[in-house]
């Protein structure tokens, strides 16, 4: 008989309410103090991996123009095809052989990489000489269509807005391509 109702209690060992809710209160605790680290984490890393897409189209273009000795430009584009002179850079962009230099997709120039519009509504926004294209020749260089050095700087934004979260791609006359927090960089805004 000793031995049933000792068996019989240890069926019957467990968690008290109490302690099921004292557990939960805990984790719900934890939860809520991780849950806006992990959203600032994801947006960092999806604004990061935006601009390493715009970054590997310009470094892509530049590498292609010194390639094939021939302008190659990249353009905001909205359709994958055309290149678009209003709205900003997140509506997508194209890279293409621009052997005409106008810095417009004509008939019979190769369209090299052709990237869709970014997501999550972040908005890249360029400075006055890279509003709308960024064009480079075959020294590897950043030149304007007629003829000037063309640097400025391209500033994507999220939801947070203008900050220590935005970053800067930024073009030297040379065609050289760095990032940088936005708040850094002189003239740069969303």
């Amino acid at each position: 008989m000793n031995v049933i109702t000792k068996t019989m209690k240890k069926l019957h060992t467990g968690f008290t309410l109490v302690e099921v809710m004292i557990t939960l209160v805990i984790a719900a605790i934890l939860l809520a103090m991780a849950v806006p680290s992990f959203m600032t984490m994801l947006q960092n890393n999806r604004m990061t991996t935006q601009v390493n897409d715009y970054v590997t189209s310009l470094n892509v273009a530049r590498s292609e123009a010194v390639k094939r000795s021939s302008r190659v430009t990249v353009c905001k584009s909205a359709n994958n095809t055309s290149c678009a002179t209003t709205g900003g850079w997140q509506q997508g962009w194209i890279v293409f052989v621009d052997t005409n230099n106008d810095a417009t997709v004509s008939a019979g120039e190769e369209v090299l990489r052709a990237h869709g519009p970014i997501e999550s509504g972040n908005t890249l926004v360029g400075t006055t000489d890279v509003i709308n294209y960024i064009s480079f020749v075959s020294t590897g260089f950043s030149l304007l269509t007629n003829g000037s050095a063309q640097n400025g700087t391209v500033v994507m934004c999220d939801s947070r807005g203008f900050g220590a979260d935005a970053r800067a791609v930024v073009l030297s006359a040379s065609g050289a391509v760095r990032t940088a927090p936005a708040n850094t960089v002189t003239g740069a805004a969303c």
